[in-house]
């Protein structure tokens, strides 16, 4: 078992610093991301070396445009998120835990190095939220940057700041979700608009950065919202490309209708006001 980071153990209970929950938890028993785990009044990375998806993908897939285009990179996921979304395309594996085979961050970087052939530049950590699985990204990214190959992040951003940056020397892209731009939303997803918003601003000074927006009908499609959004985007920096993408019905939401093609283009347009870049996904 792998001892976690950031925790304290103050007045016989166990407090997780990672992120924004500040879970407490009892002994025997996990946090709420279902990847840290009090044994023995001890927080364990439980999750640490489980790989639940392993795949040889494009870039593009993550995705990300603007970050070395026309090439592979390896995909990691394990299980376990700090977001409850009623709309999660892998539901499987982030809020409990699945079927894993074992790794070790050597034989991360080992496969990572034998795919080169194929195009290969990296690791990208994601399918559930890497974040959760914080001890393994961070041995896994310093051997793959030890090696020269880049680390990809695919994230909800939802972490202290203190652990994001004393891993962001070693991550070279991240595309991060930015659900919506109201903090209600966030606060039905078990989220905080602010702390993602925060993490951000601080990724976009060290690393490569592109935002994912995930438009839901009647949740999140508001011209006013994706206005917003955009706007404070391009306060960070208006070269940060956004991703507005099709909403597809899936867990909780699988009686939802999709997002309609011109709900999508409209928002595209709104947001191509501040921002110089405007994709559209899962079209």
């Amino acid at each position: 078992m792998r001892s976690a980071l950031y925790y304290e153990n103050r007045n016989g209970a166990i407090y997780c610093h990672l992120c924004p929950h500040y879970c407490k938890i009892p002994n025997g028993e996990r946090g709420f991301c279902t990847a840290r785990a009090n044994r023995n009044d001890k927080l364990i990375a439980e999750s640490f070396g489980r790989l639940t998806s392993i795949s040889l993908d494009p870039i593009e897939k993550k995705p990300l445009l603007h970050f070395h285009p026309g090439s592979m990179i390896l995909s990691l996921g394990s299980y376990g998120c700090n977001f409850r979304c009623a709309f999660c395309q892998n539901h499987t594996i982030s809020t409990q835990e699945a079927q894993w085979r074992a790794i070790t961050p050597e034989e991360v970087a080992a496969l990572s190095r034998r795919h080169t052939s194929q195009g290969n530049i990296g690791v990208a950590f994601t399918y559930n939220e890497p974040l959760v699985g914080y001890e393994f990204v961070r041995a896994c990214a310093s051997l793959i940057h030890g090696q020269d190959q880049q680390n990809v992040l695919v994230t909800n951003g939802f972490i202290n700041p203190e652990p994001l940056k004393a891993l962001l020397p070693f991550i070279d892209a991240m595309n991060i979700d930015l659900k919506a731009f109201n903090p209600h939303f966030y606060k039905n997803i078990s989220g905080e608009l602010e702390a993602v918003k925060a993490n951000i601003a601080i990724a976009a000074q060290t690393c490569h950065i592109e935002v994912t927006t995930l438009i839901i009908p009647g949740e999140n499609d508001h011209a006013e919202e994706i206005e917003s959004l955009a706007e404070w985007l391009s306060s960070v920096d208006k070269a940060i490309p956004l991703h507005i993408t099709r909403f597809f019905p899936r867990h909780k939401m699988s009686a939802s209708i999709p997002t309609p093609l011109s709900t999508l283009h409209s928002l595209a347009d709104t947001a191509k006001k501040h921002l110089q870049y405007v994709h559209l996904g899962n079209c």
